[in-house]
């Protein structure tokens, strides 16, 4: 599967170690940079050409990476056919009830969500917020859960 990355100062670092992540799965990686370290690099100039090859290519996926990750989804998400959704990691949980009644907390929850419910081809990564390791399991999550169908779900999708 092709994968489109992208990020600014704040996410180049992650994204470089994410990118080796994804050529190891087997994914064919294009790396939309930043291609060096600039701190004063603007998150607009990587994450608009991700989204529009996102949007572009049915069957890809892409994952861009900022500081909150807040102004790299909201980007994205102007292009037509583009679902970017944010993970921001275990330090915002989500707490779910089993049919016991049991509560436990799950901070990857929202990744299986954003990807059954909303079909999302993109992930926007708050670098701020997560590790790598959180910032690979979320990523493994994201590629392993498929859209559920849901006609309500389809059916929400279809009047963005």
């Amino acid at each position: 599967m092709k994968a489109y990355l992208a990020a600014d100062h704040a996410g180049y670092e992650l994204k470089e170690k994410l990118k080796i992540f994804l050529s190891g799965l087997g994914h064919d990686v294009v790396d939309l940079g930043a291609t060096s370290f600039d701190a004063d690099d603007d998150y607009p100039d990587f994450v608009l050409p991700a989204a529009k090859a996102v949007a572009a290519e049915v069957g890809s996926f892409g994952v861009v990476i900022g500081g909150s990750g807040q102004g790299e989804a909201m980007t994205a998400n102007r292009v037509l056919g583009v679902r970017a959704a944010v993970f921001y990691g275990p330090r915002i949980p989500v707490a779910t009830i089993d049919a016991l009644g049991t509560t436990s907390i799950d901070p990857f929850e929202i990744v299986r969500l954003e990807r059954e419910h909303n079909d999302a081809n993109m992930l926007s990564i708050g670098a701020r917020f997560v590790t790598e390791e959180d910032a690979t399991e979320a990523l493994e999550i994201f590629l392993s859960t498929p859209f559920s169908g849901d006609e309500r779900h389809a059916r929400r999708i279809a009047k963005f």
